[in-house]
């Protein structure tokens, strides 16, 4: 991480902002049209931010923390709060400070400092939590590699670690792994619900095992759970050989039918399971699963081969019969799982669905992460599960027991938060009328949270007008972001992160608000924004909502003489966002054509958490051209950039294609790579994949990596993203060897033209 370039979008502090000055009223806001919000790269590393050994000072009013922007009085050794005016007192051990020696948190560039918090607690934390749950409902050649991938996950933790395991069918079944002469284990009917006690009691964990005296040296001091939950290093041999006998569900299926499959019973008795380990521990529930839920509570499609899993359309129609009842399951495990601070974990590989779009809740309230594939043996599966127990460069850095508290100046009041986290329903005078996504409180929960987590803070400014009279405030605004966390070793960090911006009168000129547009940020904030809603709002209308957008932007920010669209310009800083609202309308963000559920509920989940970066590509993908006589470059992404002799490599995020043109293809296919008068063709070939290989190592989920050739059967990978600015119906004006794509979409430059005559209507 430490090779962070001075172009660094994010900079030291993680925060990107749609508009970095602000405007002062409610009424500016709203006609800015794209919503005041920030993203913050929550706990990302960055060698800059230095990490003190002590507790922060915090505001005695508004519980603020010590930051470089508080004014401080070296003689009467007090500081004033930036966000409530408060004066507070140094404590005596600060008595030393002065201009030419100050504390760590008063320096000018620590805008972000990270402190170790001392544990009060003499006894070291416990350590994380790793609990299987494995699905035997899958034919022998997927059981296999699931084995040998579990088998690696378990080599690769670190030693101090507990592992715990299960495995579900029909019936669950729970291993106890702390007697290993005789292996033991705990059935539970897959077909009703039971509730955390039954399954406490049922595994002898119950309040009496937790009143008796523990064990010395136990993880827990409920000594019960060491049964079931063992230290890495002294259960590695347990579990293989409990591996190497583990089998498909024996249960018959009779024909016509599916398997019978209790994935929600599986995840309520892990979830009851870690309930009984002590409250703070890092936990993960780390399910495989290969198929539908089809019995007990959680159940997405009956067990009759004749009906179909739930299609986007039965959604829309209401004729999906177990959707709502399966949501309302997960959303009690999300709230249970909360409370314990663990996190759920969803690897799902599948031909079909299995229901990922009804455990999203769970999985997005507790910071889980998600990862769809086709096969256990696909490296999708395989690298991206390898790198969730990596360590070193690799590592995701898992964090644990997270929360994030916001303070901001008084003006400012916050709407809630898209992304990984659950509202604490903490309210305070910051807290906005409007709510969106995890919004009513100042504090938030990350059960889980690692190294990429990104959120999106949506704001709002409040009402009275008499606060933001033009001279009688600051001229700044202030933001602070609070995390505090369990770092994979066990220590207790809080990182303090505090950014201040300027206020504008946007009413008197729009030029400051202009130069302080992000247009990056602001495309990946209304693709979040748009994703929410179609989630949560019946009968909503993506396109239309995005289009109206637009075109608001652009008549307020545009130049032009009314009604004469030729005339219409955009400012630079806003220049490329209609390409992004063009690829977002197509995207499978908006599209939910041609993906299913479970698909677009990851391609969402995926959005939410990621860097604007990343999520800027998942919108609009990177194109880059290879050819012999110049250098990669990047290419536009449209059909015109297809040609026989070059080679385009695709970023599209989920996955990266290597596109061949059709001459590079023969030449290949003859072989001249293998000849030595031609090392220039086989290093041409040889360039895009090592930059494929790049990409494919720093990104969790690993995408896809799909290698094609023009008029191939899988080149449709790269066409469906490219702008078709050649169709069936502009074939015959385009240059040879181009290629065409089959489809009624617009293009880009139409959709432009009737942007430009839109915005300029008067």
């Amino acid at each position: 991480m430490s090779e962070i370039a001075s172009t660094d979008p994010e900079g030291v502090d993680g925060v990107r902002m749609t508009w970095n000055v602000w405007p002062r009223s409610k009424v500016e806001a709203s006609k800015c049209v794209i919503p005041l919000a920030v993203t913050l790269y929550v706990i990302r590393p960055h060698p800059d931010i230095p990490r003190l050994p002590y507790a922060p000072l915090r505001c005695k009013t508004c519980s603020a923390a010590l930051n470089p922007f508080a004014r401080v009085d070296f003689t009467a050794k007090i500081w004033i709060c930036p966000f409530c005016y408060q004066r507070n007192h140094f404590p005596p051990h600060y008595n030393a400070i002065s201009e030419t020696h100050l504390p760590g948190e008063l320096y000018p560039q620590y805008t972000t400092v990270e402190y170790a918090i001392p544990h009060s607690d003499p006894n070291p934390p416990p350590s994380p939590v790793f609990l299987f749950l494995l699905d035997t409902c899958i034919i022998d050649e997927e059981i296999e590699f699931l084995k040998s991938a579990l088998k690696r996950a378990i080599g690769l933790l670190p030693d101090n670690a507990l592992v715990g395991f299960l495995s579900f069918g029909t019936q669950v079944q729970v291993h106890e792994l702390g007697f290993s002469d005789m292996s033991k284990v705990y059935v539970f009917r897959g077909s009703k619900e039971i509730s955390k006690d039954q399954i406490l009691e049922q595994l002898g964990l119950a309040s009496s095992a937790s009143a008796r005296r523990p064990m010395k040296g136990a993880p827990f001091p409920n000594s019960g759970v060491s049964r079931f939950l063992l230290p890495a290093s002294e259960g590695e041999y347990t579990l293989n050989s409990l591996l190497d006998e583990l089998q498909r569900d024996q249960w018959p299926v009779p024909p016509g039918k599916r398997h019978a499959r209790c994935t929600g019973v599986a995840l309520s008795v892990a979830a009851g399971l870690l309930s009984a380990c002590i409250p703070g521990t890092g936990a993960r529930i780390i399910a495989l699963v290969g198929g539908p839920c089809t019995e007990g509570p959680g159940t997405i499609v009956s067990k009759d081969l004749s009906d179909p899993v739930r299609s986007h359309k039965d959604l829309d129609k209401d004729a999906a019969p177990y959707f709502k009842k399966a949501v309302k399951f997960y959303e009690g495990l999300a709230k249970q799982l909360v409370s314990q601070g663990h996190v759920l974990d969803i690897f799902a590989s599948a031909l079909d669905q299995v229901g990922v779009a009804e455990m999203k809740v769970a999985v997005e309230r507790t910071g889980g992460l998600v990862v769809l594939s086709e096969s256990f043996g696909h490296s999708v599966f395989k690298d991206s599960f390898k790198r969730v127990f990596e360590d070193g460069e690799q590592s995701l850095g898992l964090c644990f027991n997270g929360t994030l508290e916001i303070n901001c100046s008084k003006e400012i009041k916050i709407q809630g938060i898209v992304g990984p986290c659950t509202s604490m329903e903490k309210k305070g005078p910051s807290v906005a009328d409007t709510v969106i996504g995890e919004g009513n409180t100042t504090i938030w929960k990350m059960c889980g949270l690692d190294k990429s987590t990104c959120l999106t803070v949506l704001f709002d400014l409040s009402s009275s007008d008499r606060a933001n009279t033009p001279g009688a405030v600051n001229p700044q605004l202030y933001l602070q972001f609070l995390t505090s966390y369990q770092s994979p070793d066990g220590q207790l960090v809080l990182r303090v992160t505090t950014v201040t911006r300027r206020w504008v009168d946007s009413s008197v000129s729009s030029e400051e608000l202009v130069q302080g547009f992000d247009q990056e940020t602001a495309a990946v904030v209304m693709a979040r924004f748009a994703s929410l809603k179609m989630e949560t709002e019946e009968t909503f209308d993506a396109t239309r909502w995005l289009d109206r957008f637009l075109i608001r932007l652009c008549s307020k920010f545009g130049d032009y003489r009314k009604d004469d669209p030729s005339s219409f310009t955009l400012n630079p800083s806003f220049s490329l966002f209609p390409q992004f609202m063009f690829n977002l309308r197509r995207s499978q963000f908006v599209q939910v054509f041609n993906n299913s559920p479970d698909e677009t509920a990851y391609f969402r989940m995926l959005l939410n958490r990621e860097n604007i970066s990343n999520a800027a590509v998942m919108i609009q993908p990177s194109l880059i051209s290879y050819s012999f006589n110049s250098l990669p470059a990047p290419a536009l992404l449209d059909v015109a950039s297809i040609a026989a002799d070059r080679i385009l490599l695709l970023d599209s995020y989920f996955s990266v294609v290597i596109f061949h043109g059709m001459t590079i293809a023969q030449w290949r296919n003859l072989g001249y790579q293998n000849q030595p008068e031609h090392q220039a063709f086989a290093q041409l070939l040889r360039a895009p994949q090592d930059d494929a290989q790049a990409v494919i190592r720093d990104r969790f989920p690993v995408p896809r990596l799909v290698v094609c050739d023009q008029h191939g059967s899988q080149a449709r990978f790269l066409l469906a993203k490219l702008n078709p600015s050649a169709t069936y119906n502009n074939a015959h004006e385009m240059a040879a060897g181009s290629d065409v794509i089959f489809t009624d979409d617009v293009s880009l430059q139409v959709f432009f033209e009737h942007l430009q005559r839109l915005a300029v209507q008067s």
